[in-house]
């Protein structure tokens, strides 16, 4: 199983970016799926998960800016990030679990390699 994440790249603040995450899952309609970022110097942290169903899950941190969302044809979950802060600079991750949008990062079985995000002030 390959996830392929992109869409990072250097933005200003107040800007937005949409970040995909393509899959190669077979059956990725069960799967749950999460974004997950870590800035430097800092431990990886969840961000949104979006559950096989469609419920979605954000972090407080980027709630009300950050939109995840999937498309089961294309086997790709999205996160929308509007409003960058220079504190949302980080490598951003995506990674899947059955079912659930939600958990422990090691609960979670695939992950991508990340993109990265900066965002300058």
């Amino acid at each position: 199983v390959q996830l392929q994440a992109s869409g990072g790249g250097l933005v200003q603040a107040g800007d937005s970016l949409r970040l995909s995450c393509a899959t190669s899952v077979r059956t990725f309609s069960t799967y749950g799926m999460g974004w997950f970022r870590q800035a430097p110097g800092n431990e990886r942290e969840f961000v949104a998960g979006i559950s096989w169903s469609g419920d979605t899950y954000h972090a407080d941190s980027v709630k009300g800016r950050f939109t995840i969302s999937r498309e089961n044809a294309k086997r790709t979950v999205y996160l929308q990030m509007n409003s960058l802060k220079s504190e949302d600079t980080a490598i951003y991750y995506c990674a899947s679990k059955k079912w659930s949008g939600l958990g422990s990062q090691s609960s979670y079985e695939y992950w991508g390699q990340g993109t990265l995000v900066t965002v300058s002030s």
